[in-house]
């Protein structure tokens, strides 16, 4: 029989449930256990897709198209497997199916209730991944923290199903704080009290305490919250503030959070976990022999969780490059011709990140072409490479009006334009090109060297493609559409060969990209700009063209 781990938060949000969640999975898949996680978010959004990045940071995109939360990109970073649409719910997903139900005649005219229809919607997406045998543990994280109304459902649904399969197959973790008082040199025990209190009201019972704390618990305070909050000694698990969330999974086994869970589900202790690969990760991330610093354009850049993935795929491939990413965030709404010299110059690379809308495209524009004309390492992503080829259009083929019909649905040269199934769509969620898709590049590319192969797949999250009436006069001015979707004909991939490292991608790698499986671009992007700047520094002088801010 599968067995349920749920994973909520008291206190206050962003402690690292996602992170705690992710940790504990990969101890229990280091022990040979088949484990996935799962998250349920309480909002009323059917998924993220529509959500302002700085409302609720990065959507992030599985293999099979669905638009989920950014936890779901640490879940595959941590176990470098994939996730789907069943691993994240939302409240607004669980209320359209009971009411489309409901409008099919299904409850046979009862009135239909939070509990027990809504309940038992829950219940059945929270068994959902377990019902063909494919994992031994389930891991699920319960969004928001408890006390808030839309979490009520949630812990009411988990407190039934710890009730009907018993305590050996239900365990309930509780993410906690235990703040330190400076002033006071106290650490304080009593909002994780009031917080298993208020769950304990709702009639659910935490077996096992995560307390995140700056200090260090010491016994006689481990021994005072397992006596307040009814939990056995040894379930109060000390969780201090990290270096990195790399760190988080050697932290929880010294802990011992994977063999009480074991222990309180009645369940074999599995071979010891062999963490020596993530061991040296973390020994290369922590101790590197050089640094680059890459610039990222984009217009969340105040968010970091906005670039969340992308971040964390800088992280891999510094390490396997040995070494430290530094990320100088650039606001494209603020970038212009003047001002691009001033602050583009000491950049090792420059990334070109994702997003919608006109807002920031100029300087995104600009700051392309400076490290086109300047020989940087550029990398653009979706609509980085977007205005990749817009810029190219522009400065290059001498098309001065030329954009995408994203942000100027008039333009004469709309080298970037919408998908023809598109046009007549008016909803917002779920309509993009979504997921994995297969992508062929061309023998001999910069591209085909990097992933060893030239037949790739890569996941997508967009709506408008570049125009192929312009493939020709693109190739033969020097940027080449070296990767194609083999079923569409869609321009997947463009490069500049005489530029030391140009690439621009419809897709999106940063999804790919894992602790144990770094992405091939990533790693490539970052070795370019190592190679950059020891090219620099040799010269002992800047490499930039006076002329770059004119125009």
């Amino acid at each position: 029989m599968t067995k349920y781990i749920f994973v909520t938060g008291g206190v206050t949000s962003s402690l690292g449930k996602g992170i705690i969640a992710a940790s504990l999975a990969k101890l229990l898949q280091a022990r040979g256990f088949r484990t996935t996680i799962q998250k349920f978010d309480p909002y009323i959004n059917v998924d993220p897709g529509t959500l302002n990045p700085y409302e609720h940071g990065e959507c992030y995109v599985t293999e099979d198209g669905a638009e989920t939360d950014l936890d779901l990109g640490h879940y595959e970073r941590f176990l470098n497997t994939y996730t789907s649409q069943a691993n994240n719910v939302t409240t607004g997903r669980i209320y359209q199916y009971v009411i489309n139900k409901e409008r099919e005649g299904a409850f046979l005219g009862k009135t239909v209730q939070v509990i027990p229809h809504i309940t038992d919607e829950i219940k059945r997406r929270m068994t959902l991944l377990g019902k063909d045998n494919k994992y031994d543990i389930i891991i699920t994280e319960l969004g928001g923290t408890v006390g808030d109304i839309e979490s009520l459902p949630y812990i009411e649904a988990v407190r039934q199903m710890k009730w009907e399969m018993g305590d050996e197959n239900a365990l309930v973790v509780h993410l906690t704080l235990i703040p330190y008082l400076r002033a006071a040199k106290e650490l304080k025990t009593k909002p994780t009290q009031h917080s298993v209190k208020m769950m304990s009201e709702h009639g659910l019972n935490p077996d096992i305490l995560v307390c995140r704390t700056e200090e260090p618990l010491y016994k006689d305070l481990k021994r005072k919250i397992a006596l307040f909050c009814n939990v056995t000694q040894d379930a109060v698990i000390e969780a201090l503030d990290a270096d990195t969330i790399y760190g988080v999974p050697l932290e929880m086994m010294s802990e011992r959070l994977d063999e009480i869970c074991l222990q309180k589900m009645n369940m074999p202790a599995g071979k010891e976990p062999d963490l020596n690969k993530w061991k040296e990760f973390l020994n290369k991330l922590r101790y590197p022999k050089s640094k680059v610093t890459i610039g990222l354009i984009g217009k969340y850049v105040e968010l970091q969780d906005a670039y969340k993935s992308i971040l964390e795929a800088f992280i891999h491939a510094g390490a396997i490059n040995e070494c430290k990413v530094e990320i100088r965030n650039i606001h494209s709404e603020y970038l212009t011709p003047e001002n691009a010299r001033e602050k583009l110059q000491n950049l090792d690379a420059i990334l070109v990140a994702p997003g919608f809308g006109h807002r920031g495209i100029e300087g995104k524009i600009d700051a392309i072409r400076y490290a086109r004309e300047n020989k940087i390492p550029f990398f653009g992503i979706c609509l980085g490479m977007q205005m990749a080829c817009v810029e190219f259009a522009r400065n290059v083929l001498g098309m001065a009006n030329a954009h995408s019909t994203e942000m100027n649905p008039d333009t004469h040269n709309a080298v970037i334009s919408m998908m023809e199934e598109q046009k007549n769509i008016t909803q917002m969620g779920g309509t993009m090109r979504l997921g994995a898709y297969d992508c062929e590049l061309k023998s001999g590319s910069k591209a085909a060297g990097i992933y060893g192969s030239t037949r790739i797949s890569e996941r997508h999250r967009h709506r408008y493609e570049f125009n192929n009436e312009y493939l020709d006069a693109f190739e033969k001015a020097g940027m080449v559409p070296v990767g194609t979707n083999p079923a569409t004909g869609l321009v997947e991939v463009v490069e500049i060969p005489e530029h030391p490292f140009y690439v621009g991608v419809q897709f999106h790698p940063e999804y790919k990209s894992t602790v144990e499986n770094p992405h091939p671009l990533f790693v490539a992007f970052v070795k370019a700009a190592k190679e950059a700047q020891e090219k620099r520094n040799g010269h002992n002088h800047p490499i930039f063209q006076d002329s770059v801010a004119e125009g």
